[in-house]
């Protein structure tokens, strides 16, 4: 038989597969590990929430856009035929909330 091993070759696979068992069983400790687990859940909370926070981001940095291309032009002149509508409406609605505010304080 050639393929016969002899007792040092045995010996030698029993001391590797130890290693590779105990090399495995290290590594199953470190990820049953409470520390391990909690870490996990953080980062996995916390990549949860940088997504979130940066498609909330993204999406009000559009509507600004949007809202700021209807009052400025492309060039980055006030629009004021736009502008000027909106102020008077704030202006009055200031101004009605102030009286109405007043005469809440009279009573």
């Amino acid at each position: 038989m050639s393929d016969a091993r002899t007792p040092a070759q045995i010996e030698a696979d029993i001391v590797r597969r130890r290693d590779q068992l105990a090399e495995t069983l290290d590594e199953i400790g470190v990820r049953v590990h409470p520390k391990t687990i909690v870490g996990d859940a953080k980062a996995k909370v916390a990549s949860t929430v940088d997504r979130t926070a940066g498609r909330a981001f993204a999406a009000v940095n559009s509507k600004v856009a949007d809202v700021r291309s209807v009052f400025v032009s492309a060039d980055g002149a006030p629009r004021l035929e736009r502008l000027v509508p909106v102020a008077v409406a704030v202006v009055g609605l200031v101004g009605l909330l102030a009286v109405s505010v007043g005469r809440k304080r009279r009573l």
